[in-house]
């Protein structure tokens, strides 16, 4: 595993299907009401899913919740679509992602995290507005989070990626790319963001764009198989109910809270505090309440589904546009109350 955090990258068909086994091989010493398996990206937004775990949370409420990193999100999709998960975590953005369909399994059933900071366009001294890019290269990673954000800015100037020299590359080499001044500016996420600040100091970089801008647009949500979530619902009402109380121990206990953290991640909790501290909030019960909010009165996340989907099929990252409504399922938050959290 890659020593930094927050780090999205591929680690490998044959890892995938190890993973996969292992998680299956985790199933059958639990019945189907009380596991979940979960396969998601390196991303230190979840580590409130591995405190739940160390405190017993999940385990006094009667489930049985095993957790993978895999960051190839196609060897997600397919763990999903044959049963071998029930859960998966990443961004509304990258949910919605190709080759998503009205189909394919997995529904939006809450919050984890939302960025205030770990994602954004880094660029050089010169580059003061995004209108400046017109006609040079910007590198990017597609269909990650920076990329949604650096359109949104782009937007407002009346201009589209499709007004830039747009660069395939993976973001962990953010820093080599931007030592190279013929790249105006790179879409990354932290720590990569403030690493080629701290870095490449000759071209007095700074950053152009960030998710802090555009706080409850970059948002982590949880995503369980329909068919499971049908037959067991309640199964996933505790699970909710095991994280709102690991992230309520967050704010109360922070410094436990990292160390028990950091060692998932294959950190110190000194790297692991610093992998968070102004990159992003963990959504607790009366965020992802307002997130979700109750049948027939949906919340704010279905205005955000919407807006980053217009945004992903304006510049390639979705092919099918999904609607907010068949893709969140506010019924297991609408059921949680605060007397389900003491």
């Amino acid at each position: 595993m890659h020593k930094t955090m927050n780090v999205r990258r591929v680690v490998g068909a044959g890892v995938a299907m190890a993973l996969g086994m292992s998680l299956s091989l985790a199933a059958t010493v639990a019945k189907a009401d009380e596991a979940i398996r979960i396969l998601c990206p390196t991303w230190s937004g979840y580590a409130p899913v591995f405190v739940a775990q160390e405190l017993g949370y999940f385990k006094k409420l009667g489930i049985d919740v095993s957790i993978k990193f895999e960051d190839e999100r196609a060897n997600v999709m397919a763990a999903m679509a044959h049963g071998d998960i029930e859960m998966d975590m990443r961004t509304v953005g990258e949910y919605q992602g190709k080759p998503r369909d009205a189909k394919t399994p997995g529904i939006i059933i809450g919050t984890i995290d939302q960025s205030l900071g770990g994602d954004g366009v880094i660029s050089s001294g010169d580059i003061t507005s995004v209108d400046q890019l017109k006609g040079k290269t910007v590198a990017s990673e597609p269909n990650i989070p920076g990329r949604l954000l650096l359109q949104m800015e782009l937007k407002k100037k009346g201009m589209t990626l499709a007004d830039l020299d747009v660069k395939q590359i993976a973001t962990a080499d953010t820093i080599a790319v931007f030592s190279d001044p013929s790249i105006a500016a790179v879409v990354s996420y932290q720590p990569n963001l403030s690493q080629a600040v701290d870095k490449v100091p000759q071209r007095k970089p700074h950053i152009l764009v960030s998710s802090a801008q555009y706080p409850g647009i970059i948002v982590d949500v949880i995503i369980a198989r329909q068919d499971d979530l049908k037959a067991n619902p309640e199964k996933y009402k505790k699970f909710m109910i095991g994280i709102f109380k690991a992230i309520d121990y967050f704010k109360s206990n922070k410094a436990d809270f990292i160390k028990l953290a950091a060692p998932h991640f294959n950190l110190s909790p000194e790297e692991f505090a610093a992998s968070i501290e102004g990159s992003l909030d963990y959504t607790g019960h009366k965020e992802t309440s307002e997130y979700f909010g109750k049948p027939g009165a949906p919340g704010s996340l279905y205005k955000v589904f919407d807006e980053v989907m217009q945004l992903n099929l304006e510049n390639g990252a979705a092919e099918n546009n999904l609607k907010a409504a068949e893709q969140i399922d506010n019924s297991i938050i609408a059921g949680i109350t605060e007397a389900d959290l003491k």
